[in-house]
């Protein structure tokens, strides 16, 4: 590189630094981290996240919850079992809709939830530890609008 090479020419010039790359890598490395951090706690990314989503709420319909992840119902039905077994959620039919399931988080499942909130904490404070929280906040909203889904397969391909 020249010394008098403006460094917004090498971006544009190298093919490594273009934003799909980029988000890639960083996105890759983003997840095997927190990855990391689920298995420290015997969970797997999509438990985590639907003990995430229930530790918030305390319960909600299995319909809910599946809508709320973006997986296909079927998908929800083989994390719950796992969750289930761990004693970590309880399923009950509604007592108003017999058809329908409330899936609930138990003491033991707010506990693993604590320690991995505390694990992935972690994570994002050594991840974004130059980023000030105004950089943050941008970086989501940036994020936010960047044309992704949740659901999409390429989230949870492990």
């Amino acid at each position: 590189m020249a010394v008098d090479e403006d460094a917004t020419d090498v971006v544009e010039n190298d093919p490594l630094d273009r934003l799909g790359f980029l988000l890639a890598r960083h996105g890759a490395i983003a997840s095997s981290r927190v990855d990391h951090a689920f298995d420290a706690c015997g969970l797997a990314p999509r438990q985590g996240a639907t003990l995430m989503l229930l530790g918030k709420s305390g319960h909600m319909a299995q319909q809910a919850l599946a809508a709320a992840l973006e997986v296909d119902p079927s998908v929800l039905v083989g994390i719950l079992n796992e969750l289930e077994s761990a004693r970590f959620v309880e399923r009950r039919r509604d007592p108003s809709d017999r058809r329908r399931h409330i899936v609930a988080i138990t003491d033991e499942g707010r506990g693993v939830l604590a320690k991995a909130q505390d694990a992935v904490t972690d994570v994002e404070q050594v991840l974004f530890a130059d980023l000030s929280a105004e950089e943050i906040a941008v970086l989501r909203q940036l994020l936010a609008r960047v044309h992704t889904s949740r659901g999409d397969s390429a989230c949870f391909e492990k």
